[in-house]
């Protein structure tokens, strides 16, 4: 594996699977995002260690690499202005009720990286756009979503939701995670 090859959720779901990780692919994903988005750094360089995930056998050096390099893909997708950054979710044409519980587990793994990876200091300094973000976003991870008889009006309602989460986040990591960063974490 070349050092800039893009890290997919199928490798995530292997390591997750094989170090018995107690999380969907979408909520380790949303931890993720979650920790950056909050100005999170990584002091010993453990992605599962700053998620404060526990596995059981350790990654593989590979592994531990390749989790490296998820950090790095994901922090420079969050700060593109070309808006590439995604929530990694069930795919479109998966069932509604499996696509939104994907985006809830998605936001609730957020939410906690979020609160892992902030400071009081910064945080009090968070815009009102910033604090109703969040605040939608814990709506979201709580919700019992109900579904319309019609599929076009969830998967309609399904995407717009999708898209205020990826919007969200990257406000988020926009006013949050360089306020935050110390001087002497580096991105490679």
């Amino acid at each position: 594996m070349s050092a800039n090859q893009t890290v997919d959720p199928e490798e995530i779901a292997e390591l997750i699977a094989r170090c018995k990780l107690s999380v969907s692919v979408s909520e380790f994903h949303g931890a993720l995002v979650g920790y950056l988005s909050a100005g999170g750094h990584f002091p010993h360089g453990s992605v599962l260690g700053a998620l404060q995930l526990e596995p059981d056998p350790e990654p593989s050096d590979k592994e531990m690499a390749m989790l490296t390099r998820l950090r790095h893909q994901t922090e420079e997708w969050l700060a593109d202005p070309e808006l590439t950054f995604s929530p990694w979710l069930p795919d479109d044409d998966a069932p509604v009720p499996e696509r939104a519980g994907g985006l809830r587990e998605w936001v609730q793994g957020f939410l906690g990286g979020f609160g892992l990876g902030g400071s009081v200091e910064v945080n009090r300094g968070m815009s009102d756009d910033a604090k109703e973000v969040l605040q939608d976003m814990a709506g979201i991870a709580t919700a019992d979503f109900e579904f319309d008889a019609d599929d076009d009006i969830n998967d309609e309602s399904l995407i717009e939701l999708e898209e205020f989460v990826r919007a969200g986040a990257m406000l988020l990591h926009a006013e949050l995670s360089r306020a935050s960063r110390p001087a002497n974490d580096t991105l490679h």
